[in-house]
């Protein structure tokens, strides 16, 4: 079992294993590397957790496992601290996905600063920024970002 996985490409997999896949490459401890799967499962059995072994999360998160008890979802998702509906509801994965961008995004210093310098602009203004960074952001060849709930 290699103790690190290359991305997995979710049209590939269940959707479980795509979610789970999502939430190593997102949360990160500092540092900015994933979690390994024994560090999972070893936060999981300190915090009090059921045993879950390495070899099953790394399958949890190749697709080759995908019915997981309620126990071990419920421990994944408080490692990762999610509901454990994330793995299981779209709505609530989509929701969860957006917060997990937003705080990604706030972690880079660059794009904390441009918020930062941003804060008490006029809404007139807020939006001429919008636009140019969404046009740098075609430019740039970068995907169109979700609007956000407001």
């Amino acid at each position: 079992m290699p103790d690190e996985v290359s991305a997995v490409n979710p049209d590939a997999v269940e959707p479980l294993a795509a979610r789970v896949d999502h939430l190593f490459r997102t949360i990160k401890p500092r540092g900015g590397r994933e979690y390994s799967f024994e560090e999972v499962a070893e936060a999981i059995r300190t915090r009090g957790g059921p045993t879950i072994s390495a070899t099953y999360i790394w399958q949890l998160r190749r697709g080759l496992r995908n019915n997981p008890t309620m126990k071990h979802v419920e421990a994944l998702a408080g490692f990762f601290g999610v509901p454990p509906a994330y793995f299981f509801d779209d709505d609530t994965t989509h929701r969860i996905d957006a917060e997990l961008a937003l705080l990604t995004a706030v972690r880079d210093s660059s794009v904390r600063q441009i918020a930062l310098r941003a804060s008490g602009l006029s809404a007139k203004s807020l939006v001429a920024i919008t636009e140019m960074v969404e046009r740098v952001r075609e430019l740039e060849g970068l995907p169109d970002l979700p609007e956000p709930d407001l």
